[in-house]
């Protein structure tokens, strides 16, 4: 699974890799929310954009709104990982996306 948080996170904490950034995108304006992880690529070489549930549209936006518009040819989508979170005994089922930016 890739978050087993209850709660959802928003903003970008530092991972322990120096190189890295994990930006939790949600139901922000996803222009305000492409200019925070723009604003991290500048200083970082990879940023790991992660969401679940209705804010994932706005994850994909994030991304291609980056690397199709903002870095074009400077930055590439590296990897994309879907799952889903089941909680216990309930049977509700929330999809997460994890997308993985770097600078070329």
């Amino acid at each position: 699974m890739l978050m087993d948080e209850t709660h959802e996170p928003h903003g970008q904490e530092q991972t322990k890799k120096s190189d890295e950034t994990i930006a939790y995108i949600g139901n922000d304006p996803v222009m305000q929310s492409a200019l925070d992880v723009l604003s991290t690529l500048g200083s970082k070489k990879k940023v790991i954009i992660k969401s679940k549930g209705n804010a994932i549209p706005n994850a994909v936006a994030v991304a291609n709104i980056i690397t199709e518009k903002m870095l074009n040819g400077n930055s590439k989508v590296e990897k994309i990982t879907l799952d889903t979170d089941a909680a216990a005994g309930i049977g509700k089922m929330t999809s997460t996306i994890e997308i993985i930016l770097i600078k070329i």
